[in-house]
């Protein structure tokens, strides 16, 4: 079960994107994230034959998962959590370590 999904809403906490909130865009092989507007990088790019012009193109590089931390709406106010797991109505959950409500 992963602990961290597509969508989710996470903080940096180590980095130089430290304390910045963004959503999961993508969760990439070897513990590694993409997040909105997070670890912004520079690609240089060439025209192409096909018409596409070069220039320099920004865009998120992954993160490793733990510098992250989940964020999840605690009566109306958000709060960072450990995400561990549970057994409700007979299937397993991701459940807000701080809170124990399912995520």
């Amino acid at each position: 079960m992963a602990r961290i999904r597509k969508g989710d809403q996470v903080k940096v906490i180590a980095g130089k994107d430290k304390g910045v909130e963004g959503k999961i865009i993508a969760v990439l092989e070897n513990d590694r994230v993409i997040v909105e507007g997070v670890n912004r990088v520079q690609k240089h790019t060439r025209a192409g034959q096909t018409g596409a012009e070069g220039g320099i193109i920004t865009a998120e590089a992954a993160i490793h998962v733990s510098n992250i931390m989940l964020v999840v709406d605690a009566d109306g106010e958000k709060t960072t959590t450990k995400v561990g797991s549970g057994v409700i109505d007979g299937k397993k959950t991701r459940i807000s370590r701080k809170t124990g409500k399912e995520i």
